[in-house]
């Protein structure tokens, strides 16, 4: 990292226009990409072959304008990933100053983008996006000057130290409170492609629940674009010659975990561990070569709502015995403060991971031997999905075509509306959120929403805003991780969903942390820091949850709303009703209505009977 601070974290500076014969091209870069060659050139190393895609999105003629965050692999003798940002606009040719021959069509398509060795999305996005109009205003493309200073000024105004602190974070979006599912999706390194347009909001989303991770934007991201194409697997291949990407990922913990798993004896039970000595498995899950029949639309149960909470699909039942000592309104967790920039300064290289990591062992290792980030991807890149070399993949894309591809995907988040499909009912019960998750998610909802609705704040204050967010779900890591490390490890995992934590630890993240020492994490209090016996405010939580999630759950919440109508019709009918409870009636949604003059404790007992048995 010292390297890269000395050298500036501005590679080039870039513009892809669109040629009418010869498609998306690079028409100047500053300095040249290829080292000798002139500004104007259009050559690429093939590293970077789908740079002009990139910087140019797939459908950009249907926006004025638009912003891309994407991935770059390391050229020859560079071990980081390149990040690259890119602001796109398009203009009427007829403006133009001066137009040159090859300008045929009535508008002009180009971006600009800025390639760095550091992850400063926002920031550079945010000056940008400035420079872009001002370059577009000249009406005259020759003028680069702008561009050439663009590079000088960012270099000197940006460096490291902008990795440290909230700024790195510039231009996330808010909504982080409905993603508990993608969090438990990553540590799982599973495939998942996130679908909308325009791509500003897509990359703003993706990297959003990226920042959920301590430590992974600023430090987690340097191998996550490494990558060698190779031929799909839906091409012809004899099984004897493949080494599954699991295993070739994984395999290093025979060899250089062996001397570190000696040293950890003593401080936690090393035979509940995965088995390091037995091989992984070599076929490939032909479940993922064959597309799934039918249509995106023909399977609505496999849906799920990401707001409030996140997804139920097991049975939901509820043992109304021990419905007695937690409270959700009044046991609050132990909130994380931010962490200061001198933190930053007790990073050291991971002995596995290669990653710079903090005391904590923090970033995970998930971004690493073939998990791959690519907060934008191409048409091109397509190949990628099913690319042996790759284990797993954080994607997104805008191209209906990546969303038709099912099979190549564990999981599709469709950030318009909020929802996620899954495909596998395994992974489904994996992410099955237990009820300390969902006193968590709830506590997330309840506090960004009154923080929303505080005129005077808005949007500023601590609790509630971005900054609390993120140390919640970094409290939530780090209390993960402390409970791996007790001998009674097995109960505190439980609160966290005992097929989640079972499929977690045989990832390559989970062995990679594991298998070096942490000495920080003794300071962390392990267990769920929403661990506790049922309430009857629990069976509230997973009663709404249900009711919104599930496919039962719907169609009795319709039977609900009839019903209240009913109701409703019949008190005003007879005029045995209150006039207060009449007004309320009348006012208030008939299924929330019914829903907080009914749940008495008879009637939880009724509901939830229904829920589990019909």
């Amino acid at each position: 990292m010292d390297s890269q601070c000395k050298e500036g974290p501005v590679l080039h500076i870039v513009v892809v226009g669109f040629h009418h014969k010869k498609g998306c091209q690079v028409e100047f870069s500053y300095p040249p990409i290829i080292p000798g060659a002139g500004h104007d050139s259009n050559t690429l190393p093939e590293e970077w072959k789908y740079l002009p895609f990139l910087a140019l999105p797939d459908g950009a003629h249907n926006h004025q304008e638009d912003t891309v965050y994407f991935h770059l692999p390391p050229l020859d003798g560079q071990q980081k990933c390149v990040y690259g940002v890119s602001c796109y606009r398009q203009m009427e040719a007829k403006v133009l100053k001066v137009r040159e021959a090859d300008i045929t069509r009535e508008t002009v398509q180009k971006s600009v983008c800025v390639l760095s060795r550091l992850p400063l999305f926002g920031l550079i996005q945010a000056k940008l996006q400035l420079i872009t109009h001002a370059y577009f205003e000249e009406k005259d493309f020759s003028q680069i000057s702008i561009l050439k200073e663009l590079y000088d000024h960012m270099n000197r105004s940006l460096s490291c130290t902008a990795l440290e602190g909230s700024q790195i974070y510039l231009g996330n979006s808010k909504t982080l409170f409905t993603v508990l599912i993608l969090f438990k999706l990553i540590l799982l390194e599973k495939k998942i492609l996130f679908y909308v347009t325009p791509v500003k909001r897509l990359v703003e989303t993706l990297m959003t629940v990226l920042s959920l991770f301590p430590g992974i934007i600023e430090h987690g991201l340097a191998d996550s674009s490494h990558y060698q194409p190779r031929r799909s697997i839906s091409e012809d291949f004899s099984s004897a010659e493949i080494k599954s990407a699991d295993e070739e990922s994984l395999s290093m913990s025979t060899t250089d975990i062996t001397n570190i798993s000696k040293e950890l004896e003593g401080r936690y039970d090393v035979s509940d561990q995965p088995d390091q000595s037995k091989p992984c498995n070599t076929t490939l899950d032909t479940h993922y070569l064959q597309p799934h029949a039918g249509s995106l639309l023909d399977s609505e149960c496999e849906w799920e709502t990401l707001e409030p909470h996140v997804m139920d699909e097991m049975e939901g039942k509820v043992d109304i015995t021990h419905l007695n000592t937690f409270d959700t309104d009044s046991g609050l967790p132990i909130t994380v403060q931010p962490q200061s920039a001198t933190g930053q300064g007790m990073l050291s290289s991971g002995l596995v991971s290669g990653l710079q990591e903090d005391q904590y062992g923090l970033p995970l290792a998930v971004f690493t031997k073939g998990y791959l980030c690519m907060p934008y991807m191409a048409l091109q890149q397509h190949h990628l999905l099913s690319d042996i070399s790759v284990r797993g993949f954080v994607a997104g894309a805008t191209n209906i075509l990546f969303r038709q591809q099912r099979h190549l995907s564990d999981a599709i988040v469709d950030v318009d509306e909020a929802r996620i499909q899954i495909h596998d009912p395994e992974l489904r019960k994996m992410l099955y959120l237990s009820t300390a998750d969902l006193r968590f998610a709830d506590y997330l909802v309840k506090h960004v929403t009154e923080n929303k609705e505080d005129v005077f704040l808005d949007g500023t204050g601590w609790e509630g805003g971005d900054e609390w967010i993120r140390a919640q779900f970094g409290l939530y890591v780090h209390s993960l991780l402390s409970s791996a490390l007790q001998q009674d490890h097995e109960r505190l995992l439980a609160d966290y969903g005992t097929a989640f934590t079972s499929a977690w630890k045989i990832t390559h993240n989970y062995r990679v942390w594991i298998s070096n020492k942490h000495p920080a994490m003794a300071n962390i209090t392990p267990g769920h820091p929403f661990q506790g016996q049922y309430s009857v405010a629990d069976v509230k939580i997973r009663l709404s949850h249900s009711m919104q999630n599930s496919e039962r759950g719907k169609k009795f919440g319709n039977a609900v709303m009839s019903t209240s109508r009913s109701v409703v019709q019949t008190g005003k009918a007879v005029g045995k009703m209150d006039n207060r409870l009449n007004c309320s009636l009348a006012q208030a949604e008939p299924f929330e209505t019914f829903t907080e003059l009914t749940l008495s404790h008879s009637c939880i007992v009724l509901i939830v009977s229904f829920m589990c048995f019909h």
